[in-house]
């Protein structure tokens, strides 16, 4: 499933209102989502933009894809460069993570393969004569 964050448009006519939301990129506009992330308001003379800051970086970790207008607003407010940071960050955390325990499940595995070479085959039953 392709995920990406995207406006939906609220507000009446010509007073136009944007939620921040998460959702496959194949919904319609203003069609099913899953989590709101923030909203933008244009009109206001410094247009005001707030965002879950912690749960964007998660979307960005998690492989969404911003719009071009919304990744646009937010390098407007000098917060695009930041929230592409802590999403790195956020990846290099669970890559190393996930290696950790890796290595941990792969330790017990080869641990058991040289108790079974030194053993022999000790699950053969043996010739009576």
């Amino acid at each position: 499933m392709a995920v990406s964050i995207r406006f939906r448009r609220g507000g009446r006519r010509n007073r136009p209102f944007f939620r921040i939301v998460v959702a496959d990129s194949r919904s319609p506009r203003d069609g099913k989502f899953i989590e709101t992330l923030g909203y933008y308001d244009p009109l206001p003379d410094p247009e005001i933009v707030k965002v879950k800051e912690d749960r964007m970086v998660y979307w960005l970790a998690q492989g969404a894809i911003p719009t071009k207008n919304l990744k646009s607003i937010l390098r407007r407010q000098g917060l695009w460069a930041k929230l592409v940071k802590m999403a790195e960050e956020e990846k290099l955390k669970a890559k190393s993570k996930a290696q950790q325990t890796e290595q941990k499940t792969a330790e017990p595995q080869a641990e058991a393969e040289v108790a079974t070479e030194q053993g022999g085959n000790d699950d053969r039953p043996e010739d009576v004569h």
